[in-house]
């Protein structure tokens, strides 16, 4: 099958081999390269696509390559461009730079062999580059591309002087990589997980949103990445979206217009559960968030169960857990939660100004203190706004819930609107949405409604996480993805504890309800399958996650205590490093030497040459035999003019097949008919020949 344009291959195969391989070549390496675009400067990439061009357009044409002056001019301002972006020729950043230049330069003095072979194991080195920065699935399918592609143009620079086609050389590189995928497999399951030679040093590319710190509108940003952050099985049935609430950093302590963490680690037990409250257990999948809390469905009053390599889990004394580092690398856990947080549900009569119940302690405890705290001389016109509607009759630290609702009342009735652009803010950009423009995402809904509460008396807080998510039809996980990050709230009553409230929901009900992507389309193909069937892409967008997911557990997920476990399923019990290092050069011996013969036998039945040789060697041993003098080094035709000699019209049989015999040792290997044929043919024939 060609997939070029008719036009563009007939072009090519009118040139010669060697431009065709180079084309060849070229297009192996400008895909093995997409990968690295976005981890090099732009300039090194432009320098790089800017060789390959011209290296095919010389091609093309057959024109000269350029002189060694101009490589080593060019291979000087690499270096320099490197030092300037980089400061340093050495590193993983500054490598990857050059090993893009090296490559692509090398393409214009591709002169013999043994330059192409430099080429093709700089474009393998390339490859082993890629993982370096993604190991995602999608990745490792565009390496297993070019593998393939980089093996074929290895092969077909070893293959006969005649214009084999390249559907030959990409058939038999897939045979070499099926031959090699057992092995392959074999040291991955079995290869010694020994850290740190296992692992490379985490860069902090996790992507999130989420951190110790928080600027009005950094929720908004994240909610334009669709990308995964947390995957749930639950053993059980999911929770409802309304339940969904993943909780991250608590921000108590206000800064400035945002809000950072508290410090506040501690080993003291969780509160104990209340009685009958319902505990769900689940299993999952974080990836790189680059923040030490780990968001765990609320409330986790317990810590994740350690596993091998994770980290030590510290609850804080606002109710998340912390690692002792940051999550710099995909995780997974098993935890529980117990779903007994306190919702914010309407007191009677909490709009008429009716009581709810007896009142609380004049002043909160000393422990709730901070969580009164204000920044001196910000957010005015709120703080005056909040005590003049919420506590004209200086109730409502005593009725923190009727405070609550009148918030959410005054959030339903008046034009808010819940955007992800709500436009520049000056210096006080909460009183500027709560008064003004009324417009914003859904950490400026929880951001004043903390600033709202405690202006009046009761302690509250601010809490970042992700809410919501999606269950995939394909494999019934939750996903929650970095659009779902979220920021709510909660406030202190002194009879229920701390009570979570969304004020999000009293403008936007469908994002805590039914949350969707807030990212942007996904381009124009995605628009096109969308555009065919409007549940096309969805479902193809499942089935890729699935298989994110499996690959993410399987594969990036595997190691020791994935060998551990596979040792015991085999009936084996706790095998050490030394111990599978030891099973594991053994098999591969074995499998070497079970290799060797089988591939000893089928060569040499196989080599078609050296079965002419032997085929010849028998036929002079039968002339001999019958007194005809033939010496060692006399070919077919020469044995054939002596048969004629001899026996005349009787050898004509004989002289025939030797004749077509020396046709076939000297024809092109893709015009040789079969050879045994003629071997027993000729074999007969001999047989025949009346005693001299």
């Amino acid at each position: 099958m060609n997939l070029l344009p008719p036009a563009l291959a007939v072009a090519i195969d009118s040139r010669p081999r060697e431009t065709r391989d180079t084309l060849f070549l070229l297009a192996v390496l400008a895909w093995t390269l997409l990968p690295q675009i976005t981890q090099v400067p732009a300039w090194c990439s432009a320098l790089a696509y800017a060789a390959l061009a011209w290296r095919a357009r010389l091609a093309w044409r057959g024109a000269a390559l350029p002189s060694r002056w101009l490589l080593l001019l060019a291979l000087v301002g690499a270096s320099l461009g490197t030092v300037l972006s980089h400061q340093t020729l050495l590193g993983k950043s500054a490598g990857l730079t050059l090993l893009v230049v090296l490559a692509a330069l090398k393409t214009l003095e591709l002169r013999a062999r043994r330059d192409a072979t430099v080429v093709f194991f700089l474009g393998f080195f390339l490859v082993l580059a890629s993982f370096l920065h993604s190991q995602s699935l999608l990745t490792a399918l565009a390496m297993g591309i070019s593998v393939w592609t980089l093996l074929a143009a290895l092969v077909l620079a070893h293959m006969p002087e005649d214009r084999p086609p390249l559907t030959l050389a990409l058939g038999l590189a897939a045979r070499l990589l099926l031959t090699g995928l057992p092995l392959i497999v074999l040291l991955f399951l079995l290869f010694p997980r020994v850290a740190p030679l296992w692992s490379l040093p985490a860069d902090g590319n996790g992507r999130t949103g989420l951190s110790d710190r928080m600027q009005l509108g950094q929720v908004a940003e994240l909610a334009q990445d669709d990308s995964p952050a947390l995957r749930v099985q639950f053993d059980g049935e999911p929770p409802p979206p309304e339940l969904r609430y993943f909780r991250g950093p608590v921000l108590a302590d206000p800064d400035g217009s945002g809000w950072r963490m508290r410090p506040g680690l501690t080993g003291e037990p969780a509160p104990a559960p209340a009685p009958g409250a319902p505990l769900l257990r689940y299993r999952m999948t974080v990836e790189p968030l680059n923040i030490s809390t780990l968001p765990l469905l609320e409330r986790a009053r317990f810590a994740p169960l350690p596993a091998e390599g994770h980290p030590r889990w510290l609850r804080h004394r606002d109710g998340a857990w912390m690692a002792d580092r940051p999550l710099a690398g995909r995780l997974q856990v098993q935890a529980q939660a117990v779903l007994d947080m306190p919702l914010h549900r309407a007191p009677a009569g909490a709009g008429t100004g009716a009581g709810a119940g007896t009142p609380g302690p004049a002043e909160p405890p000393p422990a709730l203190r901070q969580d009164l705290a204000l920044p001196d001389g910000r957010h005015p016109r709120t703080r005056a706004w909040a005590q003049a509607q919420l506590d004209a009759d200086g109730r409502a630290r005593h009725e923190p819930a009727r405070a609550a609702q009148q918030l959410l009342e005054h959030i339903r009735r008046q034009p808010y609107v819940y955007t992800l652009a709500p436009g520049e803010s000056g210096p006080e950009p909460v009183d500027e949405f709560w008064l003004d423009r009324r417009s914003g995402f859904c950490e400026h809904y929880a951001s004043a409604f903390v600033i709202a509460m405690r202006a009046v008396g009761v302690p509250a807080r601010l809490i970042t996480g992700y809410q919501g998510g999606r269950i995939n039809p394909v494999n019934g996980m939750l996903e929650v993805r970095q659009s779902d990050a979220h920021a709510w709230a909660e406030y202190h009553d002194p009879r229920r504890g701390w009570v979570r409230i969304d004020p999000t929901a009293a403008v936007a009900p469908e994002r805590i309800l039914q949350p969707a992507r807030a990212g942007g389309g996904g381009g124009a193909i995605a628009d096109t399958f969308a555009a065919l069937d409007p549940l096309l892409l969805e479902r193809m967008r499942a089935l890729w996650s699935a298989a994110d997911h499996r690959w993410n557990q399987w594969v990036l997920g595997y190691g020791s205590q994935g060998q551990r476990e596979l040792a015991r399923s085999l009936g084996w019990q706790m095998p050490d490093a030394t111990t599978l290092a030891r099973l594991l050069a053994g098999l591969i011996g074995g499998f070497a030497l079970v290799g060797a013969l089988m591939l000893i036998g089928p060569l040499r039945r196989r080599d078609p040459d050296r079965l002419w040789r032997q085929g010849q060697a028998q036929l002079r041993e039968g002339l001999r035999r019958r007194g005809l003098p033939v010496a060692d080094h006399h070919g077919p035709d020469t044995l054939a003019q002596q048969v004629r000699q001899r026996w005349g019209t009787a050898g004509e049989p004989l002289a025939t097949r030797l004749q077509d015999l020396g046709q076939w040792r000297y024809a092109r290997h893709g015009q040789r008919g079969a050879l045994r044929p003629l071997l027993r043919q000729a074999r007969q024939a001999l047989r025949r020949l009346p005693p001299s």
